[in-house]
């Protein structure tokens, strides 16, 4: 009788390993091989992407950013996708002209009910770029040098994007299944706000994202050489404070002593934005910042950070903090006050004695969790009318907060995490840093309260990689390497449990 029953048992024992743990059916190493193969075609895609000047802050490169997006269309549409070019509408001009926002690609891979879908987000437009910037090389011509890939939007966000549908095409070419349904929204004006984005997530949301269980956001990069999973986000009030006087600019040796001047107004009034030991003063806003608790304190002393690297990488001798946690916590998790430019002011080379009639400044708050933006567009226009108003000036004052996008703050122990940390650990063989970033993807917040998704910023980008900078470049071992830790990705998340 023991016999009899001993079989079924063990029958038993082995149905549930192999229903629990199927990584037998994984064929990793097949498709990290295959990768490896196509490494340089994967490049050379990535030298054709980044040769379109999809600069999408300069109207007269928009037809750049239309190519871009048909080309992206075209490369999903040639896998098989179901492809979509999506019509967001016009952009309004400051002169009253209007111009056709670039279509938002969509497509489909797969709508197997039965398994989980997975929504990859990404953006194919790129900063404004030129050789005589400080770039070293041409910036939309995709230069190797020592296994960095230097060019224009090549980490942020051309080769991530690639990696992802370089992943789906990997699957295809050696016919394994994809384990999960693939969706991906990719779209051409992330660099100046995601115009449009907004409405067209709200319009698809009982459609096109109505199946979709998880969004995955790969815009970001690691602190060190170290993998790291991104779960958060500051946001971005963004605020102009234009100051005018005289009818036309003056003559600063006729007029100098005799009007009160805007300029002068403008740098007193943003002098009182921010102490010089990085202390904002306007009431409200440190107050509204939500505590640092001592779980993150630990998350922040455990991450790989090397301050003097960090230093030596931004060319500074001193920072505004000497430790680890308070420097990454004021990266990350507290708000900052910025001051970008002048509008107005005099800025070319040489000499001009003149009074500006009118200057506007550009400052940004980046903001935090408990922070909002309509009490921060209030704090500050009425912390700067009333600085304004003790200086007597007869000049007019008037603030506008052109930007108000939201911070993003992820659950670290959600099981979309965790299934990061396995394919981070398939793939490099460490656990990764998980992390936030100082800067603002408005759209993460957008697609969390619009579709109520789950998301992971899930990034390959390198610590260096210089976005938005000169030289900005992607690593050949991140951009490989990355489309392996994106195959892995897909079969952690397959065998989660549905939200």
């Amino acid at each position: 009788m023991m016999k009899i029953w001993k079989i079924p048992s063990i029958l038993l024992v082995l149905t549930s390993i192999v229903t629990s743990h199927p990584d037998h059916l994984f064929e990793y190493e097949k498709l990290s091989q295959y990768v490896d193969s196509q490494q340089e075609q994967y490049v050379q895609t990535l030298r054709d992407w980044v040769a379109v000047e999809s600069d999408s802050s300069d109207v007269l490169r928009r037809p750049d950013c239309h190519r871009m997006m048909n080309m992206t269309a075209e490369k999903l549409r040639v896998m098989g996708g179901m492809v979509d070019l999506v019509d967001i509408g016009i952009q309004e001009l400051p002169d009253g002209k209007t111009v056709a926002l670039p279509k938002v690609v969509t497509a489909q891979f797969g709508s197997d009910q039965r398994k989980q879908t997975v929504c990859v987000y990404g953006h194919v437009d790129v900063q404004p770029a030129k050789l005589e910037d400080g770039w070293a090389t041409d910036p939309y011509n995709l230069t190797d040098i020592n296994g960095n890939l230097y060019g224009r939007g090549a980490s942020d966000n051309k080769a991530p994007v690639l990696a992802w549908i370089h992943t789906v095409e990997a699957y295809q070419a050696l016919n394994i299944e994809l384990p999960v349904n693939v969706k991906f929204v990719i779209e051409g004006m992330e660099e100046t706000g995601s115009n449009g984005l907004d409405a067209m997530i709200t319009a698809q949301r009982d459609t096109f994202f109505s199946d979709v269980d998880y969004i995955i956001i790969s815009d970001c990069g690691w602190l060190s050489r170290r993998p790291a999973l991104t779960y958060g986000t500051r946001g971005n009030c963004y605020f102009f404070a234009e100051v005018e006087g005289p009818k036309q600019d003056l003559h600063s040796g006729v007029y100098g002593g005799t009007v009160i001047e805007p300029m002068t107004d403008l740098i007193g009034i943003l002098d009182t934005l921010i102490s010089p030991s990085g202390q904002i003063l306007i009431p409200g806003i440190r107050e509204a910042v939500a505590p640092l608790s001592d779980q993150e304190w630990k998350m922040y002393q455990d991450i790989e950070f090397d301050i003097d690297n960090f230093k030596s990488k931004i060319g500074v001798s001193q920072l505004m903090y000497n430790n680890k946690v308070d420097l990454l916590a004021h990266r990350w998790r507290y708000p900052t006050v910025t001051i970008h430019g002048i509008d107005g002011a005099f800025s070319g080379p040489g000499t001009k004695t003149v009074i500006p009639a009118k200057v506007i400044a550009k400052f940004s708050i980046r903001q935090v969790p408990d922070m909002d933006p309509a009490m921060v567009k209030k704090q500050v226009t009425d912390y700067l009318n009333s600085v304004f108003a003790k200086r007597k000036s007869p000049n007019k004052l008037k603030v506008t907060m052109v930007i108000g996008a939201k911070p993003w703050l992820a659950e670290t122990k959600h099981p979309l995490y965790e299934a990061g940390k396995a394919a981070v650990k398939r793939v490099f063989n460490v656990e990764p840093d998980l992390i936030r970033e100082g800067g603002t993807i408005p759209i993460a917040k957008t697609f969390e309260d619009v579709t109520g998704k789950s998301i992971i910023m899930l990034p390959i980008g390198g610590f260096d990689d210089g976005l938005h900078s000169q030289n900005e470049k992607m690593s050949r071992y991140n951009y490989i390497e990355g489309t392996k830790l994106f195959i892995a990705y897909l079969h952690e998340v397959a065998h989660l449990k549905k939200d």
